[in-house]
């Protein structure tokens, strides 16, 4: 093998597809990253067995060849140099990879490229596809309400859902619920229905760009494995099998008893403020909610031992006044997660869940379930 490439370009791919290098050292070959020449571009793979990035750098090739390196020493020996052209060069007898840019030179001992497990390539003909900005948008509303608790594997994934021109996704853990839904730019049929790991979204939400070219979209005919693919990079992750809870069932129905239409930011920070005091009180926020009030809403937090905060926020609201506690971290984060001007938050009592939507968008929101006021 014999490639030469710019720095840059070898350091990017590096970063990409070094989020899957695994740190557990279950197998020594998976702590390094796989270097492949294809198609004149230099193939950077990395696995921990349960997501596989691949990232495809330009590169000129001389002589093709495949071989495994140290993932963070060649990482981290990469990023340290300046810009400008990298080459790079096998020794196949020693399995050993030179690297030379500049003034500098290094050696890396490699392992052979036959051991390193193998990647599934994306098939010619996706499942669908989707903007790479609106898949962005999706993960980031939805993927961070999984929860992190092995116990109930389910939860730890998002509930994917591809079904004539529409995803949804669908988050949940035992006090929140998040779904969106988007438009495919490919319909599919008949439905799919996957859960994928929170952790390989988030992986995708890195590596794809907020532009609105297509990623494409790859479910396994198994149902084992989903795969998403730009021209750059791909992501292959395993699937979660199991049933993902009814979800629909928390969604209240009906009209709210309360419903308050306020500034996401105006309430985010208000949010944000009160939560410094809960902190020290089990995390609660109360939300007084008063029509005939200037303004008609009061967010609190009392901490016994520490202080207390109030913040009046501009809303408009429609319905009985109610108060109500929620999680301060729930809420910031649902607010968080968003970019809409403006929210709106329905209540049904002070024991029923709170639901956060986006005024003018039906195709998301947000469940959360409120807390016990002491009495």
């Amino acid at each position: 093998m014999k490639v030469t490439c710019l720095q840059e370009n070898l350091a990017r791919g590096l970063q990409i597809a070094g989020r899957a290098v695994s740190t557990r050292g279950s197998l020594p070959i998976l702590s390094n990253v796989l270097l492949r020449t294809e198609s004149g571009r230099l193939k950077v793979t990395a696995t921990n067995l349960e997501v596989g990035i691949n990232c495809w750098v330009p590169a000129k090739v001389d002589d093709e060849g495949a071989i495994t390196v140290p993932a963070r020493l060649f990482t981290e020996f990469v990023n340290s140099l300046p810009p400008g052209q990298a080459e790079l060069s096998l020794n196949v007898r020693t399995k050993t990879v030179h690297l030379r840019s500049g003034a500098y030179e290094a050696n890396f001992k490699g392992m052979d490229a036959e051991e390193f497990p193998i990647i599934p390539a994306a098939p010619e003909k996706p499942t669908t596809r989707l903007p790479e900005a609106t898949l962005r948008r999706m993960i980031g509303e939805v993927a961070f309400v999984a929860t992190t608790d092995d116990s109930r594997p389910v939860l730890t994934g998002v509930l994917t859902t591809l079904d004539g021109d529409q995803i949804t996704m669908a988050a949940a853990d035992p006090y929140r619920l998040s779904v969106r839904h988007a438009r495919l730019m490919d319909g599919v049929e008949p439905k799919v229905e996957v859960i994928v790991p929170a952790r390989s979204l988030l992986e995708v939400q890195r590596i794809i760009n907020d532009t609105d070219d297509p990623v494409e979209i790859f479910v396994t005919p198994n149902g084992s494995q989903v795969i998403f693919h730009t021209d750059e990079a791909d992501l292959v992750s395993r699937v979660i099998e199991g049933q993902f809870p009814n979800y629909r069932q928390v969604i209240p129905s009906g009209s709210p008893a309360t419903k308050l239409v306020a500034q996401r930011e105006e309430l985010l920070q208000a949010t944000r403020l009160a939560s410094l005091f809960a902190r020290d009180s089990a995390n609660m926020l109360r939300f007084q909610v008063d029509p005939a009030g200037s303004p008609p809403l009061v967010i609190s937090a009392n901490a016994a031992e520490v202080g207390d905060n109030t913040a009046k926020v501009e809303a408009n609201v429609d319905g009985a006044g109610t108060t109500i506690a929620f999680n301060s971290r729930f809420i910031a984060d649902a607010l968080g997660s968003l970019t809409a001007p403006e929210v709106a938050l329905e209540l049904g009592g002070p024991l029923a869940p709170g639901v956060i939507k986006i005024v003018g968008d039906d195709t998301y929101l947000h469940v959360v379930m409120p807390l016990r006021i002491p009495a």
